[in-house]
């Protein structure tokens, strides 16, 4: 017979953030447990809301399944003595495994005699396997924890009550001092404390008072009563879908209305009454039909409409403040200029270990020039970013942004329009935080980007400079995702850079810009390399790119984004290639051999008088050629050369013994595969691929 289970753990309040996520993991969780404890199920239904995390799980097992195993036991000269007798250890495993000697037979494994016993394991209730989510539950990680009263457990908020259910019988367990059983609780202003007969009754029941429990049914309601609002008033509205989730976790019983602010405070900029709005009151803005702000906002109440003017005037009243503190903060803060700004940035810190931001600053503009150079940027463009890394970070000391921390870079954009600055200039104040997350937006102009790598190498270099590397998930500087902006900036442009020895110079470059710099920008050197090679890798997986490919193109010294994952294309777009085997581990023997010889760059040098064989002066005119010809070539069509050598490479060793009893034949035989090996790390170490 198939039973349907319901459980549900209901919380304090949870921040709206984590209500999806532990929803989430809770399913993740359980089905797991059940999958391990060997219960089938048909189905797990989620449900949540801010006070509730619930799970209806459907076409459970009535048990376990029987198991009928072999148990392995000691080897019969541990389990026996000379004389035959049954040892301590022979009689410790049967009762360990619930059997007697007389329960013992022997196999005999790769030649060796092994004590087995046949053991049946009765399956257990499928309401005993259920008993055991108290562990499950209490498992569960979440961003910030809690714990009350005099418990130990931490959890994300206190657990005021617990529903257990298999059908219409409470599965009965405890967490701490609470213990489950079918009563829930309704909406926490207009239900009450309810009776769930079974399982299946639970949405129904919890709907008749007042808590829609099902998240997508609840989101959708609350785009419907939205959308009535829009439609009656015929405006537009942005549609944030981040809002719109965070909203539906606020809530457990969804009533949309509208309201009104003074037309007076559109003088703001958009972004200012948006954060307004939306960060702080969880207000959806609401536009006409040319996209204009009008002043209004659309809000939702967890609740019914009853007394819904005094909810209204309440959100208008809370709203005002917030909008005056911002129109006095954008009037008082264009009362000063930009260098103002700047020199205030001397008393903000950076890091207590390394500088001020205005210290950094000046460390990024000389990283941002040098960079700029090196990338071919034009006067013009070479002019703006000398302008935007001298201010860029301005805006941390306005008055606006020390009110509305989220609006750094943005407000800089606007107030560097104000002040004067051109079009250039402003947008690159903006966008040299971008990417903001691992996969958020990358900056769109040239010079933009060049400071948002200029900004974000200062910060790595910096901190592996003092020795704070991020380790394991410790990351509190968010130096993994800045690392990963970068490799993402270069290679959506195409930019070739090489990391390492853009390290070296912008040592020398940030020392002459900032002679009392304390920290050496080529410490730990080895472990930025690795920093970023981590973060290629990472760009691959996402690209589902084939690991052993991954692997052959990130072993390398090369440290230029964009040459490697120009590397990884070639070799992923020649993987099925027909001879493809052989191709490869002929050149991965010149590899092996050519390291095995070890030779000094300086003796790497090829004697043609101390050829022996015809196939020793062509694998030389071959490589000439390959050498030759590279200049010419795309990184494909140097690949497709280097597999051609194949049978050339192949005669080359049916011919001659590379460690020739003879020093000088023997180096110089090394010195040719040497150059050749030299040609195939473009593409990694073509050792770690695998060919069939």
């Amino acid at each position: 017979m198939a039973h349907s289970y319901l459980l549900e753990v209901g919380l304090e309040e949870m921040p709206a953030h984590v209500v999806t996520p532990s929803i989430k993991q809770l399913k993740t969780r359980v089905a797991n447990y059940l999958k391990e404890e060997r219960i089938d199920f048909d189905d797990i239904q989620s449900y949540s809301t801010p006070r509730r995390l619930a799970l209806l799980i459907s076409g459970l097992a009535d048990k376990q399944p029987d198991v009928d195993e072999s148990v392995k036991g000691p080897a019969k000269k541990i389990a026996q003595d000379a004389d035959g007798n049954w040892t301590k250890a022979a009689i410790g495993f049967t009762r360990g495994q619930g059997a007697t000697v007389d329960d013992i037979e022997f196999k005999t494994i790769k030649g060796v005699d092994y004590v087995y016993v046949e053991k049946h394991i009765q399956g257990k209730p499928v309401a005993e396997v259920l008993a055991g989510l108290n562990d499950v539950i209490t498992a569960m990680n979440f961003p910030t924890l809690m714990h009350w009263g005099s418990y130990k457990l931490n959890f994300i908020r206190p657990i005021h009550w617990l529903v257990s259910l298999l059908d219409d019988q409470v599965v009965p367990f405890d967490i701490l001092d609470v213990t489950a059983g079918r009563l829930t609780r309704g909406h926490r202003f207009l239900g009450h404390d309810v009776e769930i007969k079974s399982a299946t009754d639970y949405v129904t029941t919890l709907k008749d008072d007042f808590v829609i429990a099902d998240a997508k049914e609840r989101k959708e309601e609350i785009q419907r009563q939205i959308q009535a609002i829009i439609d009656k008033h015929d405006w537009v509205i942005d549609w944030d879908e981040e809002l719109l989730e965070e909203v539906n976790n606020l809530v457990e019983w969804p009533t949309a209305f509208a309201g009104a602010f003074d037309a007076k405070y559109l003088e703001l900029p958009e972004s200012v009454l948006i954060t307004s709005m939306k960060d702080n009151q969880r207000f959806f803005c609401v536009r006409d039909h040319q996209g204009k702000l009008q002043p209004a906002f659309i809000s939702v109440r967890n609740g019914n409409a009853i007394h819904l003017d005094n909810v209204i005037k309440g959100n208008e009243r809370v709203l005002v403040p917030r909008l005056e503190d911002a129109k006095f903060f954008f009037d008082e803060d264009q009362k000063m200029t930009i260098d103002q700004y700047v020199e205030r940035l001397k008393k903000v810190s950076f890091h207590d270990k390394i500088s001020s931001m205005y210290d950094k600053m000046a460390r990024t503009k000389a990283l941002a020039n040098l960079l700029g150079q090196q990338l071919g940027l034009s006067d013009q463009e070479l002019a703006d970013l000398s302008r935007a890394a001298s201010i860029y970070k301005f805006d941390l000391t306005t008055q606006m942004v020390g009110e509305f921390a989220e609006l750094q870079g943005i407000m800089g954009e606007i107030y560097a329009k104000r002040f004067g600055e051109n079009e250039t200039v402003a947008a690159a104040v903006r966008e040299h935080y971008m990417p903001i997350s691992a996969d958020g937006e990358l900056p769109e102009t040239t010079v933009g980007t060049v400071l948002a790598i200029a900004d974000k190498l200062d910060s790595i270099y910096s901190f592996f400079a003092v020795d704070m590397i991020p380790s394991g998930s410790n990351d509190p500087y968010a130096l993994r995702r800045q690392a990963y902006g970068i490799v993402r900036m270069v290679t959506a442009r195409k930019w070739h850079l090489d990391l390492l020895d853009f390290q070296a110079t912008a040592k020398k470059a940030v020392e002459a810009a900032t002679p009392a710099m304390e920290f050496d920008y080529e410490k730990n050197e080895a472990a930025v390399k690795e920093f970023f090679i981590d973060r290629l890798k990472q760009l691959f997986n996402l690209d589902h790119l084939r690991h052993d490919i991954v692997d052959a193109v990130t072993d390398t010294h090369v440290t230029d984004p964009v040459a490697i994952v120009e590397a990884a294309t070639v070799l992923d777009a020649h993987k099925d290639d027909a001879g493809l085997k052989d191709q490869v581990e002929a050149l991965t023997r010149v590899i092996r051999l050519a390291k095995k010889g070890n030779l000094a760059q300086e003796d790497v040098k090829v004697d043609p008088s101390l050829f022996e064989n015809p196939s020793e002066g062509q694998l030389d005119e071959a490589v000439k050629a390959l050498i030759d010809a590279r200049a010419n070539r795309t990184l494909d069509e140097q690949f497709s050369a280097l597999l051609a050598l194949e049978p050339i490479i192949s005669a080359y060793f049916e011919e001659n013994m590379i460690m020739d009893k003879d020093e000088a034949v023997k180096n110089n035989r090394l010195s040719l595969l040497t150059i050749l090996a030299d040609q195939t790390a473009a593409f990694g170490n073509l050792d770690r691929l695998i060919v069939k």
